[in-house]
């Protein structure tokens, strides 16, 4: 069984079986862009396909994450399939309540974006204040694990607003703003492997630009040409990330029980 040790006056040596989330590997980043997108598609599914409004598509995806969360918590360890399902429905809640946001209630999507970006840094500070760190990848406390997930929630609202905002207020179209995003990532990537920069600061990058990419393109497999998309519609194409989760989710799933097994 793999360990994590810290050292303090005492040696503390706490088993991974602890942890709550996963380690930050590229199945995490192809899964999470999944995830993304299908936030995009499905949270437009119920809102526009299905008439059910930004209001009450908010309300109804916000009690499927709080209750996804109760039983995150519950269980106290990492298991992917729930924690892939906690995540997704903040994706899909942060597209809706970006959407509310921007268009019912007016602000639009570079006001929101300022918004939801302070909203953010905020609760990355008080995670910083209460646990002395913003680092992602060993959380073991119900506490640190409720931050972790409001962040994730703000940065998934973020991306869809901004994604929004460089598709439309910026007229770049659904394919630029995924293209320049694209660009921006790969940059991410290189100062990862090539510079000393900081992992922590690198991988918040990473997150924040990788919703608005997973926004973006599934705008752009939903949208009519006229609008700059490939109009698949939101239905087909949520099935289709809805299966990319199943058999993504479902290998992490095992390579998981194979790692515990060690």
């Amino acid at each position: 069984m793999v360990t994590l040790v810290t050292k303090s006056k005492s040696s503390v040596v706490l088993n991974t079986t602890l942890n709550r989330v996963p380690h930050i590997a590229i199945s995490y980043w192809i899964i999470k862009i999944a995830a993304t997108t299908l936030g995009e598609t499905g949270a437009d599914h119920f809102s526009h396909t299905l008439n059910l409004g930004y209001a009450k598509a908010s309300l109804l995806f916000m009690g499927v994450f709080f209750a996804l969360l109760l039983i995150k918590l519950a269980i106290k360890k990492y298991d992917p399939i729930i924690y892939w399902l906690v995540f997704t429905s903040t994706s899909i809640v942060g597209t809706a309540l970006s959407d509310y946001m921007d268009r019912t209630l007016g602000l639009g999507y570079m006001w929101g974006s300022i918004v939801l970006m302070a909203g953010l840094l905020l609760t990355l500070s008080v995670w910083y204040v209460c646990e002395k760190s913003i680092a992602v990848e060993y959380i073991m406390t119900a506490r640190a694990e409720i931050v972790y997930w409001v962040a994730f929630l703000f940065a998934n609202t973020l991306g869809t607003a901004a994604g929004d905002y460089l598709a439309d207020d910026a007229g770049l179209g659904f394919a630029m703003s995924a293209g320049i995003i694209s660009v921006i990532l790969f940059m991410t990537v290189l100062l990862h492997f090539y510079t000393r920069l900081s992992t922590v600061l690198l991988f918040w990058i990473a997150f924040i630009f990788t919703r608005p990419f997973g926004a973006t393109f599934g705008d752009f497999l939903t949208k009519n040409a006229d609008q700059g998309g490939l109009d698949l519609g939101t239905l087909g194409s949520s099935v289709v990330f809805v299966v990319m989760l199943v058999i993504f989710v479902g290998m992490e799933h095992r390579a998981h029980q194979t790692r515990q097994l060690k």
